[in-house]
């Protein structure tokens, strides 16, 4: 996941952020992008990196 985010969007700082509970969430400019919690399922290959665009 990180990496496919640092190929697509090389000039953006990305931080993966540790969590508990097996949350996994995608914020932008603190716009929730994805939610494993809130879908119940793991983002498929590409997912995130089109719903940025």
């Amino acid at each position: 996941m990180a990496a496919e985010l640092k190929e697509a969007y090389p000039d953006v700082d990305i931080k993966m952020v540790p969590s508990s509970g097996g949350v996994f969430e995608v914020t932008a400019d603190g716009r929730l992008v994805f939610s494993k919690k809130a879908l119940k399922r793991h983002a498929e290959p590409g997912e995130i990196v089109r719903l940025l665009a």
